[in-house]
């Protein structure tokens, strides 16, 4: 199993945004199937594994078959082929997100790294831009643990390279984004430089929407309204681990820019500006209860608009995910309302009660699309993020005896209570760095 480094994610606010668990009735996610793909120069096949329900022979015999694919996959990444590498990264990302492969994967990992960063050196934007998804995974299946920062400390420069290159193709740009801070928050949230250095080269990307001197917002070229999307998220993401004095300074420096991004011609870009000033509101609130932001009258007048925007200009679906969003991020921003989303998975579930865990949970579900609950189930890193302890392993008789929810409430906070205590004490030495 992953040695993940424990207390180095997750808030200073306790039980207030723990992640509370939560018994189902479902079983749809206690068998995952695996999808791998093995691929040559002339031909790509795929198989669909799945042991459920297997004798153990036959188990063990589907695992070693999985495994030679995989193998196989590995060895594409080497090939001349741009197709042939290409139809690896499609298939190893597949199976990096379906399945936990990290006895596998941790022998294998500097082999996998090499040929990454040859993809990410050589390779055109789209190979750039799968291989920077596929370290993300890796990093994920490699948990928070030395085997995953070593390979951050090799490919970060290589991300940040990407990244900040204005010629690069902006698909690449924006995988990179992305990859640059979900590694940096899995891999090296406990080393405040790869933090102050990834979060730099971050907002080098997203404040180019800020206004200009004549406070206008400047025209964003083609494309470049999803990459500053992407570097927002991202950065947003790396905020959650920064110690209360650093998010000060970053409130005072980015909450009234932000808030005349909320101007922008691009609604996803829009929402991300959004969400992201309700999670910034949210951790100068909790750094001081009293914490007021300056113009709060004319944020919230604009946060109304936009809740409230019947532009028929606008494509309809924008419209009401955008009236949608923005009236949650009214509620918070007014009467600290958040609206509590409970995910399921297995007879477990989580709860996603604030804007820091919407933040990081849609990140993960981001790079693990459907198998973002397959991962909270087995993956450890994921459960340690969310305070959901080791996997369990579960007989009939177990998933058939249900717990009361006063019984996993009690149990919860005082689960919350302990983290959140060795959690501050890693966010007070990340301070000192930064």
């Amino acid at each position: 199993m992953p040695r993940s480094k424990k207390g180095k994610r997750g808030s200073s606010k306790g039980a207030r945004n723990g992640v509370k668990g939560e018994s189902g009735a479902s079983d749809d996610d206690l068998a995952s199937d695996v999808l791998s793909h093995y691929s040559s120069t002339s031909e790509t096949a795929s198989v669909l594994d799945d042991g459920t329900g297997a004798e153990p022979g036959d188990e063990q015999t589907a695992q070693e078959e999985t495994e030679d694919k995989l193998k196989q996959c590995i060895d594409n990444l080497m090939d001349k082929s741009i197709k042939t590498r290409m139809a690896g990264l499609e298939s190893l990302q597949q199976a990096f997100c379906s399945r936990v492969l990290y006895d596998f994967l941790v022998e294998r990992r500097l082999t996998i790294t090499d040929c990454l960063e040859r993809s990410l050196r050589k390779g055109g934007g789209e190979e750039q831009a799968s291989a920077a998804t596929v370290f993300v995974l890796l990093c994920i299946q490699l948990g928070g643990g030395d085997e995953g920062e070593e390979g951050f400390k090799i490919l970060r420069p290589i991300l940040s390279a990407i990244l900040s290159d204005g010629g690069a193709n902006v698909s690449a740009r924006q995988s990179c984004a992305r990859a640059l801070g979900m590694c940096c928050y899995v891999s090296a949230a406990d080393e405040g430089e790869d933090l102050v250095k990834s979060m730099s080269h971050l907002e080098s990307v997203f404040t180019a929407s800020y206004p200009n001197r004549e406070e206008n917002l400047p025209t964003p070229k083609p494309g470049n309204a999803g990459l500053y999307s992407a570097a927002l998220q991202a950065w947003a993401l790396l905020v959650t681990l920064c110690p209360a004095s650093r998010v000060s300074v970053l409130l005072d420096l980015h909450l009234s820019k932000l808030q005349a991004c909320l101007e922008s011609t691009d609604v996803n870009y829009r929402i991300a500006v959004g969400e992201t000033i309700a999670l910034l509101v949210e951790l100068g609130r909790d750094i001081d209860s009293e914490f007021e932001f300056e113009n709060s009258d004319g944020l919230c007048e604009c946060l109304k608009e936009l809740a409230t925007d019947g532009n028929k200009h606008r494509a309809k679906n924008d419209r009401r995910k955008q009236r949608s969003i923005f009236r949650e991020v009214l509620h918070y921003i007014e009467n600290e309302d958040f609206t509590e989303e409970k995910i399921r998975f297995g007879v477990e579930g989580i709860y996603v009660d604030s804007w820091m865990r919407r933040r990081i949970y849609d990140a993960f579900k981001e790079v693990l699309e459907s198998g973002v609950r397959h991962h909270l189930q087995f993956n450890p890193l994921l459960r340690d993020v969310f305070g959901l302890g080791p996997p369990l392993i579960l007989d009939a008789a177990v998933k058939a005896t249900k717990i009361s929810r006063f019984e996993k409430h009690l149990f919860n906070s005082a689960a919350f209570k302990a983290r959140t205590k060795i959690r501050n004490k890693v966010r007070d030495k990340r301070a000192d760095v930064m």
